[in-house]
């Protein structure tokens, strides 16, 4: 995967990049990567892709909870993949070598994501809007996305990890939340992570940039 730089979201990584709200900072960070793979990325790649073949081989159609018929697809094997770089890229010192794939969600609307931003980044939101004349924070945001990967053409994920596969929980994250917009026609995935920590944590978590050769691998149990 390889970082992409985009000036659209400049105003609102800036923003986000420490929002004092009192009692507690909220950092969040839009992000974008192509899905061309480095050397590095190849490799994790063909060992993740033999990991899901193996896995299939051993699973039981039978199984009701077997993501055998989703995982036979290639383009799902190929999307599972893209996430999991895509991590491993956005959270460079965290090991995700046991997040399961089944902690990733498909969402079916683009409205699930603005219910996530509208309910936990509402007075961000008032912030933005005192200091940018009035504007959405809400709505720069989809239109920024909107520019640099044609938000209605993408699948839309979201990552919800349980404690073992929180990449903020130990930094004494209050809420925190990841979605990815992929476009498979560009082969590219716009990230947005966004946390909130009580300013008794002093948690500096979300400040590296994303740099290439740092995945982790992830085990298989989807349904993508």
């Amino acid at each position: 995967m390889k970082f992409l730089e985009y000036t659209p979201f400049d105003s609102i990584n800036l923003f986000l990049e420490q929002l004092n709200l009192g009692d507690c900072t909220i950092r969040g960070n839009l992000e974008a990567f192509s899905c061309k793979h480095t050397a590095t990325d190849r490799r994790l790649s063909i060992s993740l892709e033999h990991e899901i073949l193996d896995y299939l081989g051993k699973s039981a159609d039978s199984d009701p909870s077997s993501p055998v018929e989703h995982l036979s697809s290639r383009s799902s094997r190929k999307t599972l993949i893209y996430l999991v770089l895509t991590l491993g890229h956005i959270y460079p010192d965290y090991d995700f070598s046991a997040v399961r794939a089944h902690l990733f969600f498909q969402e079916e609307e683009l409205e699930s994501f603005k219910q996530m931003v509208d309910t936990y980044l509402s007075d961000a939101s008032r912030q933005w809007a005192a200091t940018n004349e009035g504007s959405s924070l809400l709505d720069s945001m989809t239109k920024a996305i909107d520019e640099v990967i044609k938000i209605r053409e993408c699948d839309i994920y979201s990552y919800n990890p349980d404690s073992d596969a929180d990449p903020v929980l130990e930094k004494g994250a209050i809420w925190s939340f990841n979605y990815f917009f992929y476009n498979r026609k560009l082969k590219r995935v716009v990230s947005f992570r966004c946390y909130c920590t009580s300013k008794l944590s002093g948690d500096d978590f979300l400040t590296g940039v994303a740099s290439d050769g740092e995945e982790e691998d992830a085990l298989i149990d989807m349904d993508i």
